[in-house]
């Protein structure tokens, strides 16, 4: 099979490892674009990538179409206006989290997507875990009865696992940065994966321990998915490293695990937990089975794990977070205002 022709545009932590990732999938020809040269010519050099851009306009510039598809893992507040870029020269997109920082331009990326017959995707990772696909699959044939609650508890120690997040976009919530649209996304977007969209929210947050930067490191959500009640708890400093999803269900509870790689269920009261679903520990394999399952998109199988039409939901989640901590509100709608 020939390698698909594949951009990643931003090589920072994130960016390196999509590009490791999709090196390790063997059926990708990579390229980099990245504005800081040092890190550029650093990262090209560990992974033999002899393609090497400054910025989008020069990856572009000769109005041929080099790549099929583009990773998008520049600052937050960028996604939109590269991906509409690369969309209109024909090439397919896969966006890192979130969306982006505001819901502008969103709705005209999604037309312009199905205009040109590409594809786009938003790289929500755990919507890929095959422990987490075959939890939800599970919940919608009705194993355990209809969901009820959802219980999201994240936690991790932010200077021992990403020590560089004082000098990234993590520092500034217009870039993307604070718990809220680093990392509660994920278990939001998770959520809704399992039981469907968020429509309302009450939220608490702030700084409490993180040095070196201002924006929220400890968030507090209680969230409504339709009839299912939810509520998601999440800290960047403490030792555990913890990152689970429980569903109760009127007949059993199913619970994710991402650091076991697994999910579980029980059913009978006091009983044990029954390993359903084992995935690798490797913390990497995760990104290539996630990259393997784009390139299968560009040679017309499955679907995409995360489209942007439900990236764009999140967005608007993580919008209504925001504003339910910062205005005291309680109960806020999500919804396409930016709340």
């Amino acid at each position: 099979m020939s390698d698909h022709r594949v951009l990643v545009i931003g090589v920072g932590s994130i960016g390196e490892r999509h590009l490791r990732c999709f090196k390790a999938t063997r059926r990708a020809a990579l390229s980099l674009c990245e504005p800081n040269a040092e890190l550029a010519g650093a990262v090209a050099g560990r992974y033999g990538v002899t393609e090497v851009f400054s910025g989008l306009e020069q990856a572009l510039a000769d109005g041929v179409k080099r790549f099929d598809a583009a990773v998008i893992c520049a600052p937050s507040h960028l996604h939109i206006p590269m991906a509409r870029r690369l969309v209109r020269a024909g090439v397919h997109v896969f966006i890192e989290k979130p969306l982006s920082t505001t819901t502008e331009g969103v709705d005209e990326l999604i037309a312009e997507i199905t205009a040109q017959g590409v594809i786009g995707a938003v790289a929500y990772t755990y919507r890929s875990h095959p422990a987490l696909r075959d939890m939800r699959a599970a919940i919608a044939e009705g194993r355990f009865g209809r969901p009820v609650q959802i219980v999201s508890v994240w936690g991790q120690h932010f200077p021992k696992y990403r020590p560089a997040y004082r000098e990234i976009y993590y520092r500034r919530r217009e870039t993307g940065g604070g718990a809220i649209q680093d990392v509660l996304t994920h278990a939001i977007n998770a959520g809704e994966f399992l039981v469907g969209p968020v429509d309302r929210v009450m939220a608490d947050a702030d700084h409490q321990v993180l040095e070196g930067v201002e924006v929220e490191d400890t968030v507090h959500v209680i969230a409504r998915h339709g009839r299912v009640m939810g509520c998601y708890s999440l800290n960047q400093h403490q030792a555990p490293n913890e990152n689970t999803i429980t569903v109760v269900c009127e007949r059993g509870t199913a619970r994710f695990d991402l650091n076991r790689a697994c999910w579980s269920s029980m059913t009978e009261p006091g009983g044990e937990w029954t390993v359903q679903l084992q995935f690798s520990l490797e913390r990497d394999d995760i990104f290539i089975h996630q990259a393997g399952l784009l390139l299968d998109l560009l040679e017309g199988r499955g679907s995409p794990p995360c489209t942007v039409a439900e990236g764009l939901q999140t967005l608007r989640v993580n919008l209504a977070v925001l504003q339910a901590w910062q205005k005291g509100q309680c109960w806020t709608p999500v919804g396409p205002q930016g709340g």
